[in-house]
C-alpha cells in the first residue's frame, strides 16, 4: 500500500511536460488513449452530483494579462504546456486565453505560481 501511496504522491507532482511524455508512452506503448481515460474518470464522477457541487473538482488556468515581461510569460507557457514557440506566443498575444482545461486544483496552482512568477496575470475557474 506504501508503494502506491508514493506512486500517487510522484503522479500528482509530475509537471505539465512530464504529464505530455507520459501520455506519449502510454499511447505509443501500451495502446492507451488518454484523453479516452480522462473521459471515463470524469464521466464516473459526473454521476455523484451531490459530491460535485460540494466542492470544484476541474479548473481552467485562464491567463488574463501576459504583464510587463512578456517574453518570459512566453516561455513559462510554452513549458508548461508543451506547446511550441509561435502556438505559446499566440496563445499569450491571445490574452485572455485558457492555458489548460480540466486540471486538478493542485495542478491548477502550480501552473498560476509559475505564470505569476513570470510576470503573468492569472486567474482559475
Amino acid at each position: 500500500m506504501a508503494d502506491l501511496k508514493q506512486f500517487a504522491e510522484q503522479l500528482v507532482n509530475l509537471t505539465v511536460k512530464e504529464v505530455n511524455d507520459l501520455a506519449t508512452i502510454l499511447k505509443d506503448e501500451y495502446g492507451i488513449e488518454p484523453a479516452a481515460a480522462a473521459v471515463v474518470v470524469s464521466g464516473g464522477a459526473a454521476g455523484g452530483d451531490a459530491g460535485a457541487a460540494e466542492e470544484q473538482t476541474e479548473f481552467t488556468v485562464v491567463l488574463k494579462d501576459a504583464g510587463a515581461s512578456k517574453l518570459a510569460v512566453v516561455k513559462a507557457v510554452k513549458e508548461l504546456t508543451g506547446l511550441g514557440l509561435k502556438e505559446a506566443k499566440d496563445l499569450v498575444d491571445g490574452a485572455p486565453s485558457n492555458i489548460k482545461e480540466g486540471v486538478t486544483k493542485a495542478e491548477a496552482e502550480g501552473l498560476k505560481k509559475s505564470l505569476e512568477e513570470a510576470g503573468a496575470v492569472v486567474e482559475l475557474k
